[in-house]
């Protein structure tokens, strides 16, 4: 759906001012370039509430305040795991008003945080997989005996003689 764009309280009082000089409703939105039903709403809620400035819009007022939306996104960066549920039970015990899990999402796409699927690991490029593929071929005879003698070099730092000629 496309958002709407307000007339400026300025534009609005000069359309009412030109219909008021007499003008056609026509010829003022011929001049600012919109639609003549626009002028028209604006010329009636001018003639019913003596006002040229635009009403506030319906609707609920916001459950979170500023403070709690930086709550909601610093919880999610703490806890990334954290569903959005959890932050709605976390807000409210901190705050005591009650948020549902879909305003935390709200809040958090705002943030710019979406849910994602965490990577396993880090996709492998091109150079990665050949030194794999390498160091396999390079260690596909290896026996238990050289799994022996590795594990002992890495424990102790060097392999006595006597251990080599055992093997």
């Amino acid at each position: 759906m496309a958002r709407r764009n307000h007339l400026v309280d300025f534009t609005r009082g000069r359309m009412i001012g030109k219909l008021e000089e007499g003008r056609t409703v026509t010829s003022v939105a011929a001049e600012f370039g919109i639609n003549k039903s626009v002028v028209s709403r604006a010329w009636k809620a001018f003639q019913t509430t003596g006002t040229a400035v635009r009403k506030v819009g319906g609707g609920l007022p916001r459950t979170t305040t500023a403070g709690d939306d930086l709550y909601i996104i610093l919880q999610a960066k703490r806890g990334r795991r954290q569903s959005a549920s959890v932050i709605a039970q976390q807000l409210s015990t901190a705050t005591g008003r009650q948020v549902s899990r879909f305003t935390v999402a709200r809040r958090l796409h705002k943030g710019g945080l979406f849910a994602r699927r965490a990577e396993r690991c880090l996709p492998l490029k091109v150079d990665h997989r050949r030194h794999r593929l390498q160091w396999c071929r390079e260690h596909k005879n290896w026996t238990v005996v050289n799994k022996v003698v590795s594990s002992l070099w890495m424990r102790v730092g060097s392999v006595p003689e006597a251990i080599l000629n055992a093997f």
